[in-house]
């Protein structure tokens, strides 16, 4: 295999090196799709919609505020910074909006999945090694580094709407 940038070997096959690459986008758009249906189901399953949003002393997001912020979060940094979206993205709302119902919430994290998809589809192997476009926390890194992060970022807080919907949704 020659340089960066070339999948072909002299038989015309990929190179061991950028399948495994794809392998890695493959899987990060199955565990996008496996993490972001769980988002949804997490939400549709409130049996008390109001409960969404109910807070306690201990407990300082509700469900909904921290679904508003995955959907932010990765709309902006796959889907704006990588896809070229063009979502804007407004934090502060993430954690202020109140009372979404719960069809926008879910219709927000369908919308979330189909932009991280179609951006993971964008992306080549080569893509995974460029820094990402961004600094963030203060540190440069890959794209692919940058990508199981956000997923990871996904999965802890969809273990925090989890509790949160076991503990407060009665």
């Amino acid at each position: 295999m020659s340089s960066v940038g070339c999948f072909e070997q002299e038989n015309g096959a990929l190179g061991e090196e950028a399948e495994i690459k794809m392998m890695i986008i493959e899987s990060l758009k199955s565990l996008y799709t496996r993490d972001l249906n769980k988002l949804r189901t997490e939400i549709e399953s409130y049996q008390n919609e109001s409960a969404i949003w109910n807070t306690e002393k201990n407990i300082a997001n509700s469900a909904g505020n921290l679904c508003l912020h995955l959907v932010g979060n990765l709309s902006h940094f796959i889907g704006a910074v990588l896809g070229n979206s063009g979502y804007v993205r407004n934090r502060d709302l993430e954690f202020s909006l109140k009372n979404v119902p719960r069809a926008e919430l879910i219709h927000k994290v369908d919308e979330t999945l189909d932009i991280v998809l179609k951006t993971l589809d964008q992306l080549n192997d080569h893509d995974l090694e460029k820094e990402y476009p961004l600094i963030v926390f203060e540190n440069k890194m890959t794209s692919g580094y940058f990508l199981i992060h956000l997923l990871s970022h996904l999965d802890y807080h969809l273990g925090q709407i989890n509790y949160h919907r076991r503990l407060l949704d009665s």
